[in-house]
């Protein structure tokens, strides 16, 4: 059985952390994970392909971002907030309240679930 390769909480760098987000698709998963649940990874980024997801899932766990564990024939993610919060302080509180009140990074996602939507 495959297992994820997760960086330790020493190996998440900033950089890594930040060009992990700066991705519209990426940013809508943090909104989706932000409910501090773990969710089937086939039910979040309704619409994309199953390379797409899995593309963006490598970059948001290999960055430090999420947690992927596998779950019968699927794999669950999570943010790891307390890794995040550890190394960064307050970095993840305000990533995760820029996307629920920042009008400007909301249209982004807004703009990006009505794509995935209409695909």
């Amino acid at each position: 059985m495959y297992t994820a390769n997760h960086p330790s909480i020493e190996q998440i760098r900033l950089e890594n952390v930040l060009t992990a987000l700066g991705n519209p698709l990426r940013l809508t998963v943090l909104k989706v994970l932000s409910d501090g649940e773990e969710h089937p990874c086939g039910q979040i980024l309704k619409g994309a392909s199953k390379s797409t997801m899995t593309h963006h899932w490598r970059v948001l766990r290999d960055s430090g971002v999420i947690w992927q564990r596998p779950y019968g024939r699927e794999n669950l993610l999570s943010i790891r907030r307390d890794d995040l919060e550890t190394r960064f302080p307050g970095l993840l509180t305000s990533l995760l309240e820029a996307v629920a009140n920042d009008p400007y990074t909301a249209q982004v996602i807004r703009d990006n679930e009505m794509r995935l939507e209409e695909a």
